[in-house]
């Protein structure tokens, strides 16, 4: 439905991937495969780092809270998605438009944040091993947990509104599967620079000063580890590091193309993809790169595992 001129329209058409029919009936059972695994992963995640007594340290209290932050984040959009996927009717109403696009950015906000919270907590274990425990304790962990979140509802809060009170003249037709900052900013009907310039910096502040935290905190890693002369320690820093650089790299990668130029200077279609990569894919790898790489979570898997099978013949 087409509001009046210059008003609010009551729904939103996500035009999607509705080009490619065919496609379409591809990407529901992918999708849909991939949200399911993405589930159980993410939960095993949880439910591991919470019933082992092993895992109860700061590093997997962080790992936990990422688990958290990607159910709610691909269930921010997926479900929306396969709904549309699956038959003709594309519409959102304004309200959910709004409150997909509050998550969606939200989320990814406190995603960039908590990334560069897991990177302190590498680089105290990695350079304060002896003081590890007291540094990382209960009340800094939760603080920084709670830092994460507030600094990425925070952009949201401010964004949001910012975004979806821009006049568009009737126009609901959004070029994209989501009601997402870049496509919605692309269907206004006056000039947008102001808010694509807050878009920036607000881009810079929420995704580009997290990640020169994550370098900083890594080259402090790097000539830290330079100076270790025992293989053992070397393999184990490597390890738990490389897990959190590989989902840094898949996170960021996408994240900086799509924010840092939301206007209409990217391709359409290329950013679906690219959306649709970091909402659905990085959150099914995301449990995958920690525990294939991990010998502490695959450890506490098969302990779990051989609890419950134990119990079951008793």
């Amino acid at each position: 439905m087409e509001a009046a001129n210059g008003s609010t329209p009551d729904s939103f058409v996500l035009l999607g991937f509705s080009d490619r029919p065919r496609l379409e009936r591809v990407l529901f059972v992918v999708i849909l495969t991939a949200y399911l695994l993405t589930l159980l992963g993410n939960a095993t995640i949880i439910l591991v780092s919470r019933l082992d007594p092993q895992l109860r340290t700061p590093m997997y209290f962080f790992l936990a809270q990422l688990s958290v932050l990607d159910l709610c984040f691909t269930t921010s959009c997926i479900p929306q998605l396969l709904y549309n996927l699956n038959g003709p009717d594309k519409t959102i109403s304004y309200m959910g438009c709004a409150v997909q696009l509050f998550l969606f950015l939200g989320l990814g906000g406190v995603e960039c944040l908590l990334l560069a919270v897991m990177a302190y907590d590498r680089l105290v274990a990695v350079c304060k091993p002896l003081h590890y425990m007291a540094i990382m304790n209960p009340r800094l962990c939760a603080a920084l947990v709670s830092v994460a979140w507030g600094g990425g509802m925070t952009n949201s809060i401010v964004m949001s509104p910012v975004t979806l009170l821009l006049p568009r003249c009737g126009h609901n037709r959004v070029n994209h599967f989501l009601c997402e900052v870049p496509a919605l900013i692309r269907i206004a009907c006056v000039d947008t620079a102001a808010v694509e310039a807050t878009v920036f910096v607000l881009a810079i502040v929420i995704v580009l000063t997290p990640l020169v935290l994550i370098l900083v905190s890594y080259g402090c890693i790097v000539r830290a580890v330079l100076q270790v002369r025992s293989a053992s320690r070397l393999k184990k820093v490597f390890s738990t590091c490389g897990s959190h650089l590989t989902v840094v790299s898949l996170f960021y990668g996408n994240i900086i193309y799509m924010y840092m130029q939301p206007g209409n200077s990217s391709s359409q279609d290329q950013g679906k993809f690219l959306t649709l990569f970091y909402s659905s894919v990085s959150p099914l790898l995301n449990p995958l790169i920690y525990t294939l790489r991990n010998r502490d979570v695959k450890g506490a898997l098969r302990r779990l595992l051989l609890r419950d099978r134990e119990a079951g013949k008793g």
